[in-house]
């Protein structure tokens, strides 16, 4: 016989389970730093500008559509005025930068 019986072998020491999932542990790491950590600060900075929105700043939408926000209906919606007396209504979470903020309105009732 030329070919020998090739017999399997065991696993070297207790500590052999734990570096076989380190790359995958460093991985992860990895992804977390350098993509999900960002990705979840974004969104925060981009709740906390949708929370700040009032009458008088001009925004950009989705879309690409800019105009001015003339009125807050809700915490999720807003009227933008993208022309002179154009007036659509836009889901908050749908605005994609606030550009400049307005003037507090002045309250005419004294």
């Amino acid at each position: 016989m030329f070919i020998s019986p090739a017999y399997a072998q065991s696993a070297g020491g207790a500590g052999g389970g734990f570096i076989e999932f380190l790359p995958l542990i460093l991985i992860f790491v990895v992804f977390y730093f350098l993509l999900i950590r960002p990705q979840q600060k974004r969104a925060k900075e981009h709740a906390a500008m949708v929370a700040a929105v009032r009458r008088g700043d001009k925004v950009v939408t989705g879309g690409g559509l800019m105009g001015t926000v003339t009125k807050v209906e809700s915490a999720d919606e807003v009227v933008v005025e993208i022309a002179d007396g154009v007036r659509v209504h836009v889901v908050t979470n749908t605005l994609a930068d606030v550009r400049s903020k307005g003037e507090p309105a002045v309250d005419n009732d004294n």
